[in-house]
């Protein structure tokens, strides 16, 4: 049977990452694509206590609940949100089934057809798939390690009149760049004076390697809260199959945002949410985050340090100051997307670059995740890939 799908579904496209994860799914495979928190270290015993009192305190967790989310929660995000000295309140919060639908809910309210977006190169893949699948034209702005050149943005600003910026300022996916303050005011600046919105994504922002060091959101810095949509997630700080994240911004926008919700899915789960709320309320989250930093700086370490064998001429590469990611870049003749087929081989998978860049992939790219597997994992996967990749015929 020939089946009419709608026109717009010519622009979807599957995730490369969950592509490669059916393929690592292979018991010999160690898997440094997903960006996986550590299983090891959840907080099983207090999200079951949470769940618990979820069931104590009524039938009430069993019933639809508000769109906007369980308010209670919303109080909690806006008390986390001042930490990150972003100012809220709980009528201007949509809590969302991940981070991931805060993207498309304000794709879909914002985008039609040939629209424009900006946004750094590489960037978040997933992001780029909704973009396009809401027939969005994914314009790049050129970047350093500081984050996007205000030159290059001014320009793109003026020339394309974008529907939004889409930024991953702090320990962006998939580089792990951390914008400078500088740069961060810039990006508000140019986009104030051009009447531009930002969607500022956030989901990796607490797991940071130097508690000395400060990043403040852009959306800090928006004290007139018209320019900046902020969204983030507690899948990296508590579980990820709790499935909660959440968006602020400016009424008009959230509040349109609430009811593509309402189309989209009416809520989120009730049952997780209140049992998150618990989660936030009893447990010391702060002290387990601090936990997620400790081990996955070792586990960074332990990468990096294999990163160090293959030497600077061969691949370059940034020890990140924080999130779940190294970025590796090799020579201009490296094709990754084939080389990993030769790495699935020897048991050891990561993420081929190309997938993450807007126009012109850089083929010589490829991302990995050091968060997911144990130290002696990391050792043994790591073996395998530095075997693979400094093979002759990979490093000529």
């Amino acid at each position: 049977m020939h089946y009419s799908f709608a026109p717009q579904t010519k622009n979807y496209a599957s995730s490369a990452v969950r592509d490669i994860l059916k393929v690592t799914q292979q018991g010999h495979v160690i898997s440094f694509a997903g960006g996986l928190p550590a299983e090891d270290i959840f907080p099983i015993e207090q999200v079951k206590i949470a769940y618990e009192k979820v069931f104590a305190s009524g039938n009430s967790s069993l019933q639809y609940g508000l769109t906007e989310g369980f308010v209670p929660l919303r109080d909690a995000i806006k008390a986390k949100m001042a930490d990150r000295g972003i100012s809220s309140t709980v009528d201007n919060i949509l809590v969302t089934t991940g981070s991931q639908q805060a993207i498309d809910l304000f794709s879909r309210i914002m985008l039609t057809p040939g629209d424009v977006i900006l946004t750094e190169d590489p960037t978040y893949l997933a992001a780029l798939q909704v973009f396009r699948s809401y027939g969005a034209n994914v314009i790049s702005v050129s970047s350093d390690e500081d984050g996007m050149l205000p030159e290059d943005l001014k320009e793109k600003l003026e020339t394309w009149s974008p529907k939004f910026v889409y930024v991953i300022p702090t320990f962006a996916n998939p580089d792990g760049k951390v914008w400078s303050d500088e740069r961060r005011r810039k990006l508000l600046s140019l986009c104030q004076e051009n009447n531009v919105l930002i969607l500022e994504d956030d989901p990796y922002g607490d797991i940071q390697f130097h508690p000395e060091e400060q990043y403040c959101p852009v959306a800090s810095f928006d004290y007139d809260h018209r320019h900046v949509i902020y969204t983030s997630t507690f899948s990296k700080s508590v579980v990820p199959a709790l499935r909660t994240g959440w968006v602020t911004g400016p009424s008009e926008v959230i509040n349109m945002m609430v009811q593509a919700k309402q189309m989209n899915d009416l809520h989120s789960s009730s049952i997780d949410q209140q049992a998150l709320y618990y989660l936030l309320r009893d447990f010391n989250l702060a002290s387990h985050i601090d936990l997620i930093r400790s081990v996955y700086y070792e586990r960074m370490t332990i990468m990096r340090d294999y990163l160090n064998k293959l030497g600077p001429d061969l691949f370059k590469w940034k020890e990140p100051k924080g999130g779940m990611f190294i970025w590796v870049e090799g020579n201009e003749h490296l094709n990754t997307t084939a080389l990993l087929n030769q790495a699935v081989e020897k048991g050891v998978a990561f993420v081929p670059g190309a997938p993450f860049y807007v126009n012109e992939p850089k083929n010589n790219t490829f991302r990995l995740n050091f968060s997911h597997s144990t130290p002696e994992t990391i050792e043994l996967g790591m073996d395998r890939l530095i075997s693979v990749l400094l093979k002759p015929e990979v490093v000529k």
